[in-house]
């Protein structure tokens, strides 16, 4: 075994999953076990499945061969791992001290080539090696350096610290769609506060997602400044967090300040400016990270819906209804309950929302009509 579940073993913590390394190739897996698939490109693992359980399995690698990546001469980023090394050379490729601790079952022995049994006891992130070659091959290790350090309490040190500051701008270069997976599991593990302050130390955040910088920045004097607190202790407490519900807590803020802006120069918005409001920081959001036209149409209805749950109740019963038959509006009336709890504002009108959603009726999802085929 390898890696995280070694690691939260080790810290008393129960491993969300375990990960096997071996020096069989993948393709020796997959002929050994007809319950598993191959998959990746850049680093090929097996999965094999038992039930409802899913084992890792991935073949120990060593420095990854230059003639095999697709940029150029110069360019350290890695689009393929794929050669194959003994358990030391597998040691060293892996991102943190702390995540490359093997346990060999053949003798019940934890092995540790680089000092990671050392960095667990001082509760320290320390990147594998010279980061500046380690951030260039993947830059999404800067990230992971944060939500280790969010997650797990530690500190980052100061070599691996200095790094993702002199070269956050590599994180451009990650997969949009790896990041926007990083990102929401960020945002749902229970660990965001932690995590986005580390990433505001680090200066990733102002790259990434400065959208939760102003937050981050001044908690304290901010009227938003617990929202992620606040999000940590639902996940907490195994409140259910969509990942459109948890990229709407992202971009609030910044939207409830633009509005807020926008009516003290204008007055009252009409509901066509605020809409746009919104559309603008999805399609912002959208854009950095290719998100998918489902992530970003559900996350704009989330916070337009929203949006009329903070204007006035509307008095016909029509309208009310209308509101609440939306399929965001669950979500929508999460967020205002999310913010109401983060301000200590808004319990009267949340309160009527809730009572007015109980209240409505229901309305079952209408049914297919199979069409009779001519006989």
């Amino acid at each position: 075994m390898v890696g995280g579940g070694v690691r939260d073993l080790l810290l008393g913590l129960r491993p969300k999953d375990f990960d096997i390394v071996t020096d069989a190739r993948p393709e020796k897996v997959r002929r050994l076990f007809r319950n598993s698939r191959i998959i990746g490109r850049r680093f090929r693992l097996v999965h094999v499945v038992y039930h409802d359980e899913l084992v890792e399995v991935a073949t120990f690698r060593k420095d990854p061969d230059p003639r095999m990546q697709k940029g150029g001469r110069n360019d350290k980023l890695v689009t393929s791992d794929n050669t194959y090394g003994t358990p030391r050379e597998d040691a060293f490729r892996r991102d943190f001290t702390i995540n490359a601790l093997f346990y060999r079952i053949g003798d019940y022995a934890i092995v540790d080539y680089v000092g990671g049994l050392d960095d667990l006891d001082d509760e320290v992130i320390r990147i594998i090696g010279d980061p500046k070659v380690r951030y260039q091959e993947d830059p999404v290790r800067m990230l992971r350096a944060c939500e280790f350090a969010g997650r797990l309490g530690f500190r980052i040190e100061r070599g691996t610290l200095e790094g993702i500051r002199r070269y956050g701008k590599e994180i451009e270069k990650a997969s949009p769609a790896r990041m926007v997976e990083e990102i929401i599991g960020i945002l749902s593990s229970g660990h965001a506060d932690a995590t986005l302050d580390w990433m505001n130390y680090s200066g990733l955040l102002q790259i990434l997602l400065p959208e939760a910088k102003p937050v981050l920045d001044d908690p304290e004097n901010h009227a938003l400044g617990r929202i992620y607190e606040t999000l940590d202790v639902w996940v907490e407490k195994q409140r259910g967090v969509s990942e459109w519900f948890a990229l709407a807590t992202l971009l609030t803020p910044t939207i409830i300040e633009q509005r807020m802006a926008a009516e003290e120069r204008k007055g009252t918005l009409a509901r066509g400016q605020l809409q746009q409001i919104v559309e603008n920081a999805v399609e912002r959001l959208g854009r950095r990270f290719s998100l998918s036209n489902l992530r970003s149409a559900r996350t704009y209805q989330t916070l337009e819906t929203f949006q009329r749950l903070c204007e006035p109740m509307p008095e016909p019963v029509g309208q009310r209804h209308s509101i609440v038959s939306r399929s965001a509006f669950r979500d929508a009336l999460k967020l205002f309950e999310l913010l109401t709890e983060a301000t200590d504002q808004g319990h009267e009108q949340l309160a009527e929302w809730q009572t007015e959603a109980a209240a409505a009726p229901h309305r079952p999802k209408a049914r297919r009509r199979r069409k009779s085929r001519d006989r």
